[in-house]
């Protein structure tokens, strides 16, 4: 087998895909031959170049069935379930507005895009999902109990999904991202005291960047990983080993 990522041919449906690593795997999977569907709340107002802008509010089930409805004629091959958000606060105080919020965005959506695309995937007997985790999918961080519980079930998701699939020819892996410079780590990399604290715990001793983790997704979706089922892949410059 050649040691390159070749996707000519397969569809790829990213969510999150308007900007940080959403946008970086949208860009590595075009670059790799795919056409790609990128998915965002807004993305058509300012389409990335090579991706066919979807508009949906992952956070709203209505909008979801719409947009599966949209994408039912059409075979896709990847779905990379990226988009995610953010609520940070203490405990005591974090109100269940938030709370909710996160669960439809970083699990809810993943779990009715993987159910209702791979669907399709398990009848044709081939296809990869890729779910974008977290190194909170290991630990309970700080000040984010909703976005930790989701990544957890997150994890959990992705091996459920592949107990079940994987002998139908349907790859389902996730990557498991450290801390990467992005909007959503924007008040972290703001917060000099947090940075250097989180940095001296990272043996990379520096953040990530969006596109080492669309490496990590292509590979993923690529023949490569055709004997990966249920991996949680860690792309965190070794916070986890420390």
């Amino acid at each position: 087998m050649a040691l390159s990522i070749d996707l000519s041919g397969r569809t790829a449906l990213v969510t999150g895909a308007s900007r940080g690593i959403g946008l970086a795997i949208a860009q590595t999977l075009r670059g790799a031959g795919a056409e790609v569907l990128g998915v965002g709340t807004r993305i058509s107002e300012n389409p990335p170049e090579g991706i066919e802008p979807l508009n949906c509010d992952l956070s709203d089930r209505d909008q979801i069935a719409a947009l599966l409805a949209k994408l039912a004629p059409r075979e896709i091959d990847i779905l990379v379930n990226n988009a995610g958000i953010i609520r940070r606060g203490p405990i005591a105080e974090h109100a269940i507005e938030d709370w909710d919020a996160v669960m439809a965005v970083n699990l809810d959506a993943a779990f009715l895009l993987s159910r209702d695309l791979g669907r399709a995937m398990v009848a044709r007997g081939s296809g990869k999902i890729v779910n974008v985790a977290s190194v909170l999918s290991f630990q309970g961080g700080i000040l984010v109990p909703g976005y930790a519980a989701a990544k957890g079930a997150v994890a959990q998701l992705t091996r459920s999904f592949a107990n079940e699939w994987a002998a139908a020819g349907v790859n389902v892996n996730a990557v498991a991202p450290g801390y990467v410079a992005t909007d959503n780590t924007a008040a972290l990399q703001e917060d000099a005291e947090r940075t250097a604290a989180l940095m001296a715990r990272v043996p990379a001793g520096r953040w990530g960047r969006p596109e080492e983790i669309a490496g990590v997704v292509a590979f993923l979706c690529s023949p490569l990983a055709g004997f990966m089922h249920g991996s949680i892949v860690a792309a965190d410059g070794g916070w986890l080993a420390r």
